[in-house]
């Protein structure tokens, strides 16, 4: 039976009724259609699906919809104003950390996440704060100069 839930989504509420083992990353991709949020492993070991939620980085594959009820949630499309791309998001350009560019959302969220705490990382405060993030292509090494960058 579905369950009627409340939240914030990059500022804007919603109201959706949802099926009690949903996923918060099926919620945001399929039935609010922001598919920045990618979908990896499904397990919480690749942070392909990593969403801030309530100021928190998280595997959203974890997280069931019912338990954002009431909660406010930050996905990558969030990171885009009317200026354009976040910092981040041009530090990762600029730098090449964007190759296939799959891990790259949840990537950019772990590093807002982080530089909205500590704003002067060192590189091992960076590595920590992106450890659950997977990247195949990079080697990292772009990622946490872009960072770094920022």
């Amino acid at each position: 039976m579905k369950k009627l839930i409340k939240l914030t989504v990059n500022d804007r509420e919603h109201e959706i009724a949802v099926e009690p083992n949903m996923t918060l990353t099926d919620l945001i991709r399929y039935q609010l259609r922001l598919t920045g949020t990618k979908k990896g492993c499904e397990t919480g070991d690749c942070g392909a699906c990593t969403v801030i939620l309530d100021g928190l980085p998280v595997n959203s594959c974890l997280v069931l919809a019912v338990q954002a009820n009431g909660r406010k949630v930050e996905t990558i499309e969030g990171l885009e104003s009317e200026d354009g791309l976040h910092p981040i998001q041009d530090a990762f350009v600029e730098k090449g950390a964007i190759q296939c560019g799959f891990c790259s959302p949840g990537m950019i969220l772990s590093a807002k996440n982080l530089l909205d705490k500590n704003p002067h990382p060192d590189e091992s405060e960076i590595r920590g704060a992106i450890s659950g993030n997977l990247c195949r292509c990079t080697g990292y090494q772009k990622i946490i100069d872009a960072i770094k960058s920022v």
